[in-house]
């Protein structure tokens, strides 16, 4: 009897044991959901204080573009009225559902009303000649701060720099040749009257076709630049060429030929031709010369 008893404790302790390890697993399963949902909800709220700081600040920017007095009022209204939700959406923790849904629709509301405003003002605009450019120059800024407040995932900020780096135009097969008096090659420096400069800018279909300006710049062995070109723009500063010339790109492979008059004594040694476009170097190659 004693042992029949010690096995049912005995079994019951083990049941006893797997249940609390089933409760324990259980729990710690529900904190993690628990702690999944309060993650989600803290988004979902930065969303929306997002948006509301969006939202005001496209009031301040509309007002900007009209001279009625009337809208300008109603304007400021609606900005102040976003702001203090957005006052309170800050003030509100992610859990308080009920608060969260509240300020959720008022989002929407809001929303409406300043599509409906938009409206209006294009229709003004649109009476005004002088308000287009204006317009344009503020919808212009408005998507800009639109999406430094959206932001852009890692991955999205990376295929858009490598789709730019696709499309940047590529400078081959440079030459660079002395030209004497009657335009043939110069055997010697001192016989050189032009320079002439050959390249190929390569085929890429990702590039945007037009005209563009190409920048060639010459550097003697001492560095110097061999000028006369004018500047040109690179990298937050103007750096001098030796020649440029517009050509058109159709995306196809461009031959392009320039020249460099000689107005000063050559030197022998290394003479570097780097080539620039759309504010890149897009190719470069030395040439040394006795």
């Amino acid at each position: 009897m004693n042992k029949k008893i010690l096995s049912v404790l005995i079994v019951f302790i083990i049941a006893l044991c797997g249940g609390m390890v089933w409760l324990f697993l259980n729990l710690q399963e529900q904190k993690q959901v628990n702690k999944d949902m309060q993650e989600l909800a803290e988004l979902d709220k930065k969303e929306m204080e997002n948006e509301y700081e969006r939202f005001a600040l496209q009031y301040s920017e509309m007002k900007t573009q009209i001279n009625n007095d009337s809208i300008v009022a109603q304007l400021t209204q609606e900005q102040m009225k976003t702001q203090q939700l957005l006052e309170e959406l800050k003030q509100v923790k992610a859990t308080d559902a009920r608060e969260i849904a509240r300020l959720k629709k008022e989002l929407a509301t809001v929303r409406a009303v300043l599509r409906d405003y938009v409206m209006q003002i294009d229709s003004l605009n649109r009476l005004n000649e002088n308000l287009k450019a204006e317009n344009t120059r503020v919808n212009a800024e408005l998507e800009q701060r639109n999406t430094q407040i959206a932001g852009l995932s890692s991955e999205k900020a990376s295929l858009s720099e490598k789709v730019a780096i696709a499309a940047q135009l590529d400078a081959t097969n440079i030459q660079l040749q002395l030209l004497n008096k009657r335009g043939k090659d110069a055997k010697k420096l001192k016989d050189c009257m032009q320079m002439k400069v050959n390249f190929t800018i390569t085929k890429n279909v990702t590039a945007s076709n037009g005209n563009r300006t190409v920048y060639v710049r010459i550097q003697n062995p001492g560095g110097n630049t061999l000028g006369g070109g004018g500047t040109f723009a690179y990298e937050n500063r103007n750096l001098e060429c030796s020649a440029k010339k517009t050509i058109e790109y159709t995306g196809e492979e461009t031959g392009v030929t320039v020249f460099w008059n000689v107005s000063q004594m050559l030197e022998a040694g290394s003479y570097r031709v780097s080539i620039f476009a759309d504010g890149n170097m897009i190719g470069s190659r030395t040439f040394s010369f006795k």
